[in-house]
């Protein structure tokens, strides 16, 4: 039917004679646009088209400049420098280091528990950031920051896992260990990726081994039923407490197994994604907790393209942000404009103080929901019109981004070196009982450091961890020739993928057609749109312009120019080398 249909097509538009249709159908067969129905999220099509005011960060440049700032021992100035070394040999008899939490942290460097409170959400997501901008960070300034995180794998405690502190003695101080689910699953979440960037670090594979044997293992104890507040995994038993069950625990363990799966090809690990997975899928209600939930719209997405699974995600998408989280009140993805300033797309809690979000988790959401698209184009439009306001109002984290009155601390911003943010934007002081900030307007940059500990002075709003993520947005974003058209890189946060050419989502927000131009390369290329699922030219190079509809997205690959095209088992390929994962779905539109 599909090849009789585009036949019609090239006859009417090539006046091609009927002895030719079969030549025509295979010279031009992908050459015919056959567009992809487009899925919607609610919440994100209520964000603005137009979010104001406008401005992109160059996120790459601050990437590497924050890199450049908080690894330099020799920093100096008030509450700097803000790495230290950790001898305390813990787990691996190897030196290691540690990073600030926030600015000016009490409890924090050489001086305070002998140095070795410190956690993986900054050493390991600043790590990851860095090295998705090109920094190699496992040879820099004589250290190898990438072969030191192995402190964080939890071998004295039986748990052989990645977590938040090399030790107990200071969990205490942070999260984790047997009380906060996520603080002990998203580490080694982190620590696929990064190890994934760096396969010459061969002595990372038995951790990864031992990771995703602890997950599966605890897998299959839970049995499908992760309604739990914690899992240890040293005695393999879940439990309560007074924090909230989170079942989104499931998509962190999914993510791992199918990682697992992709670098060892052992079967278990994809039985136990499988299982993790369908476990979060068949949740009933919203469990969205801190960061989790939307890897597993990514597991499931790229299952379906991969595996040949069927999985409905459209549920974990929406729980993702729609701000109706059974047990974590009001966690998701803000749809508000406060003062005029708009904060549609930044990750966080909906209702706290009227909505506060944190930066962290908002470069960490794009990690997962970006590359989502690559096997999944019918999100396209959904995903580039989220990113767009997100990307956008992320800027107003960082204290020369956002107006003095609208940060709680300005006097102080100069000690960020102007590469540390806030750790959130919220819409009224969270400090009531202290008295502070009350009269400051929505949007107000924030942080919690003062509700850590009461000796934290004010400059601990000032997020070191959130901050080093940034390198996730630096390695996706990039501007182009049209201001408010993002280019975002598909391939940047997939890891463990196959092969892949050059993948890029374009979405334009604008009432009109726009012409984006970009550029392809020296080597000739043909360009393949995912959204029309047609070839739109061919023998390129340079530089390349095409037009993109209003309000619609292309989804552009570079294809060498001479790969042979061809469709097998409904998927496209160039070559050997899959272009398309929905070429033949059930979901095409009708010619």
């Amino acid at each position: 039917m599909k090849i009789f249909n585009r036949c019609i097509v090239l006859l009417l538009t090539l006046s091609l004679g009927l002895d030719s249709c079969e030549k025509a159908s295979k010279e031009h067969l992908f050459d015919v646009p056959d567009p992809i129905d487009q899925l919607g999220v609610q919440r994100i099509d209520s964000m603005p088209n137009l979010p104001k005011p406008f401005k992109i960060l160059e996120f790459n440049s601050l990437a590497k400049d924050y890199d450049k700032k908080v690894y330099d021992e020799n920093q100096t100035g008030e509450y700097w420098p803000l790495v230290w070394m950790d001898n305390s040999r813990k787990n691996f008899d190897q030196e290691t280091y540690g990073i600030y939490t926030a600015m000016g942290d009490v409890r924090q460097g050489k001086e305070h528990y002998d140095g070795i409170f410190h956690e993986s959400l900054a050493s390991i997501g600043s790590v990851l950031g860095a090295s998705l901008v090109g920094i190699d960070k496992s040879n820099q300034n004589d250290y190898n920051y990438v072969g030191m995180l192995k402190n964080y794998y939890n071998s004295e405690t039986n748990w052989n896992i990645m977590m938040n502190n090399t030790g107990p003695e200071v969990a205490q101080l942070g999260g984790g260990y047997a009380r906060d689910w996520w603080y002990d699953v998203y580490p080694n979440v982190m620590f696929f990726a990064v190890a994934d960037l760096y396969p010459q670090e061969t002595e990372n594979d038995p951790i990864l081994r031992s990771v995703a044997d602890k997950f599966y293992a605890a897998d299959s104890v839970l049995n499908g039923n992760y309604d739990y507040s914690f899992f240890d995994y040293a005695t393999m038993r879940p439990n309560k407490t007074w924090i909230c069950t989170q079942q989104d625990a499931a998509a962190g363990h999914a993510y791992v197994l199918y990682s697992a799966y992709q670098k060892f090809k052992d079967p278990k690990y994809l039985k136990g994604a499988k299982s993790s997975l369908e476990a979060l899928l068949n949740q009933k209600e919203n469990y969205f907790y801190e960061i989790l939930m939307p890897f597993g719209a990514y597991v499931s997405a790229r299952m379906n393209a991969e595996q040949g699974t069927d999985y409905d995600y459209s549920e974990v998408l929406d729980w993702t942000f729609d701000g109706n989280s059974t047990c974590r009140e009001g966690w998701g993805v803000l749809v508000d404009n406060w003062n005029g300033y708009d904060v549609s797309g930044l990750v966080g809690s909906t209702k706290h103080n009227g909505g506060f979000a944190f930066l962290m988790n908002t470069y960490d959401t794009m990690w997962p929901l970006v590359p989502m698209v690559r096997y999944d184009q019918r999100y396209a439009n959904t995903i580039g019109k989220w990113m767009l306001n997100a990307a956008n109002a992320s800027r107003l984290f960082y204290p020369y981004e956002i107006p003095d009155d609208h940060q709680t601390i300005p006097e102080e911003k100069e000690h960020t070196k102007g590469v540390i943010a806030y750790e959130g934007l919220i819409k009224s002081s969270h400090y009531e009982e202290e008295g502070l900030y009350l009269d400051l307007e929505a949007p107000i940059a924030i942080g919690d450091g003062m509700k850590w500990n009461k000796a934290n002075p004010k400059v601990s709003q000032f997020s070191v961890y959130g901050s080093g993520h940034v390198g996730i947005a630096g390695a996706i974003i990039a501007k182009t020739n049209v201001e408010n058209i993002l280019q975002l890189d598909l391939l940047a946060t997939d890891f463990y993928r196959d092969q892949a050419y050059p993948s890029y989502l374009y979405y334009n927000p604008n009432p009109e057609i726009m012409e984006v131009t970009i550029s392809v390369g020296s080597k000739e290329v043909k360009i393949y749109d995912a959204v029309k699922r047609a070839f739109i030219a061919k023998n390129v190079k340079d530089s390349f312009s095409f037009n993109v509809d209003k309000e619609n997205s292309s989804l552009l690959i570079l294809v060498p120019q001479n790969t042979v095209i061809t469709e097998k088992n409904g998927k496209l390929y160039a070559d050997d080398t899959i272009i398309d994962y929905r070429y033949s779905s059930s979901d095409k539109k009708s010619q």
